[in-house]
């Protein structure tokens, strides 16, 4: 998969093109681009995007990775992205006015391991 790829979704096109603006997407922008991207993107593709934020060092970067990967975080919904740009200053949702907007899941097509990880959450959670 490509950048090109991860820019199907509105919301990663936005980010994506923030970061090539070398813009502060600010901390829950790059938290949602990695837990997103990574599964688009190699993981030194995914530093390079990060650290093109002006306010994120590479090592910043590579950290953050490293830590969503260990999480094994599964892509957040909308609502939880509206949650999150509450807590910062610049709009990781572009267009808030749209109820598609930030579905990840609509324009996006991720490995079968992360469909399989939210069924066995909604299963537990179920029980």
């Amino acid at each position: 998969m490509t950048l090109k790829d991860l820019k199907a979704n509105h919301m990663m096109a936005h980010l994506t093109d923030a970061l090539d603006r070398k813009q502060d997407i600010g901390h829950y922008g790059r938290l949602v681009y990695t837990i997103v991207g990574r599964h688009f993107l190699s993981e030194d593709e995914l530093v390079g995007q990060l650290a093109k934020d002006q306010d994120f060092s590479e090592e910043q970067a590579r950290g953050l990775v490293q830590q969503v990967q260990e999480a094994d975080y599964n892509p957040p919904r909308r609502e939880k992205i509206m949650e999150y740009q509450g807590k910062q200053d610049f709009p990781i949702l572009p267009d808030v006015g749209d109820p598609d907007e930030g579905n990840v899941y609509r324009d996006l097509e991720f490995p079968q391991h992360v469909y399989d990880h939210i069924q066995e959450y909604h299963q537990q959670k179920a029980e």
